[in-house]
């Protein structure tokens, strides 16, 4: 694969980690972003509640063209990928737990 995401899927290499079982959290960060700290904490605890899903944080400004392909503006950014890498939500600032557990419903 050449690292371009196709049609809103992305995949271990482009992630940098292996994907969920079931569906994977993506997170975008940067190392100053208060909100990101909690939104890890958020997502982590979602992640181990959730059988099969899995919890990815990636560095905004160590990743800057899979943030420019996937028109990053902001972070914290969340996306939501189903068992397939496929992107089945996204959300922009500190997500609440039921919204992610919600979210997640539509990717399994």
């Amino acid at each position: 694969m050449d690292g371009r995401i196709r049609g809103n899927v992305l995949d271990a290499v482009q992630l940098g980690a292996e994907l969920g079982e079931r569906a994977t959290l993506v997170q975008f960060s940067s190392a100053f972003c208060q909100p990101c700290r909690a939104t890890r904490r958020v997502l982590a605890e979602v992640a181990r509640m959730v059988e099969g899903v899995a919890h990815v944080e990636i560095d905004a400004e160590a990743h800057l063209t899979l943030v420019r392909e996937l028109e990053i503006s902001r972070t914290p950014t969340v996306l939501v990928l189903d068992a397939d890498g496929r992107i089945v939500r996204r959300a922009v600032g500190q997500p609440r737990t039921a919204d992610v557990v919600a979210a997640l419903g539509r990717a399994m």
